[in-house]
C-alpha cells in the first residue's frame, strides 16, 4: 500500500509586507484619531463619574455607578455597533463611522477611568484632608491641591494601561468601515492575497504605537514618583 505525503511549505514574501506597508500606514492617523481622541473625553467623563461614585449624594452616586456599571459590563464593540447603527434611529440621521468610533472609546474608557479615579482618590489617606482643613483651605481648595495630585501620580499606571487596551480596542472598529489599521488591512488583503504578511505588519504597527506610549508613560510614573 502506498502512502504519499502532502509537503507544506511556507515562505514569507518580505516585498509584500514592505510593499503593504505604505497603504497600511493611512490607517495610523485614523486609529491615533480614534484613541487620543476619545481618551480625552473619556478622562474628563472619568474624572466627573469617579468623583459622583463617591459623592454622599445617593442621587448624584447612583446614575453615576449605572453609567460605569453598564459600560464596562457590555463589549465595546456591541456599543459602537448600537452607536453606529442603533442610534440613527434615535437621533434621525446617520452617524459617521470616526464619530461612532471615538464616541465608543469615550464612554467605555470613562467608565474604566472612573474606576481608577474612584481608586486613586480613595486611597489617600483621610489625615490630609484634615490637614489642608486645619491650614484653612475650603473643601474644594483642599482636593485640588493636596488630594487630587497625589492621587493622579498614583493613576498614572492603571490609565497607561487603560490607554493601550483603548488603543487596541479600535482594530474592531474596521466592522462600521472605519479606515483605521485593520481595515486598511484587510482592503489590502483583499486585492492582494497576502493575508499572513499584511496582518503580520499590522501587528507591529500597533505594537509600536503602544510600546512608544508605554516609554512615554514610564517617563512620566518616574518623573511623578521622583517629586513626591
Amino acid at each position: 500500500m502506498e502512502t504519499h505525503t502532502v509537503e507544506f511549505q511556507f515562505q514569507f514574501d518580505w516585498q509584500a509586507a514592505i510593499h503593504a506597508i505604505p497603504y497600511l500606514a493611512k490607517g495610523i492617523p485614523y486609529t491615533l484619531m480614534i484613541s487620543f481622541g476619545g481618551l480625552a473625553i473619556g478622562f474628563v467623563l472619568g474624572i466627573i463619574f469617579g468623583l459622583l461614585s463617591i459623592n454622599k449624594k445617593w442621587f448624584l452616586r447612583w446614575p453615576a455607578t449605572a453609567y460605569i456599571e453598564i459600560f464596562r459590563g457590555t463589549p465595546i464593540l456591541v456599543q459602537v455597533l448600537f452607536i453606529f447603527y442603533g442610534l440613527p434611529d434615535l437621533v434621525g440621521g446617520p452617524i459617521d463611522p470616526l464619530t461612532a468610533g471615538i464616541a465608543a472609546i469615550a464612554l467605555n474608557s470613562g467608565a474604566y477611568i472612573s474606576e481608577v479615579v474612584r481608586g486613586g482618590v480613595q486611597s489617600i489617606a483621610k489625615g490630609q484632608s484634615e490637614a489642608g482643613l486645619s491650614l484653612g483651605l475650603s473643601r474644594t481648595q483642599t482636593f485640588w491641591s493636596i488630594i487630587w495630585p497625589q492621587a493622579f501620580r498614583r493613576m498614572i499606571p492603571p490609565l497607561g494601561n487603560q490607554a493601550i487596551v483603548s488603543i487596541k480596542d479600535t482594530s474592531l472598529f474596521s466592522v462600521i468601515g472605519v479606515g483605521e489599521l485593520v481595515r486598511q488591512g484587510q482592503v489590502y488583503i483583499a486585492n492582494t492575497f497576502t493575508a499572513f504578511e499584511v496582518y503580520f505588519v499590522v501587528a507591529l504597527m500597533y505594537l509600536a504605537i503602544t510600546l512608544s506610549l508605554s516609554l512615554v508613560l514610564r517617563l512620566m510614573e518616574r518623573r511623578g514618583l521622583a517629586s513626591i
